[in-house]
């Protein structure tokens, strides 16, 4: 329960995540035929997500905490939970298909985020 009221925009962002990975897109919708937009869109989404893990991160900790747990909150569990949705899409939908390339731009989304939070912002938040 400290988690929801430390954490609320990304819990919301997770939700959002989830329901974007699995909804089915309506058979209408024309597509934009730009290469590779799809991975761009996986790294912004990653690294928005990783991005607000840090910011809730480092709004709620005290001084006690060590910043080593962020990596763990900010970087390792959007990983984990890309890595889950990518299977989840292949063997669990038939609409849908696992992507090591957006595996890939997701964890690089969180790798820059966190690069960004974790040496730089960081010092100027504490």
């Amino acid at each position: 329960m400290r988690r929801l009221k430390k954490y609320p925009l990304s819990i919301l962002v997770i939700l959002i995540l989830c329901y974007l990975s699995f909804f089915r897109p309506p058979s209408s919708v024309s597509k934009i035929d730009i290469p590779h937009l799809d991975k761009l869109v996986h790294f912004c989404m990653y690294f928005g997500f990783s991005s607000i893990l840090w910011f809730e991160f480092f709004k709620s900790k005290d001084s006690k905490t060590p910043k080593s747990k962020g990596l763990i909150h900010a970087s390792l569990f959007p990983i984990l939970i890309s890595g889950i949705i990518e299977l989840l899409q292949e063997y669990c939908t038939s609409y849908r298909g696992g992507d090591w390339l957006d595996f890939l731009a997701n964890s690089l989304g969180v790798v820059v985020a966190t690069v960004l939070f974790y040496f730089y912002l960081s010092k100027k938040m504490n």
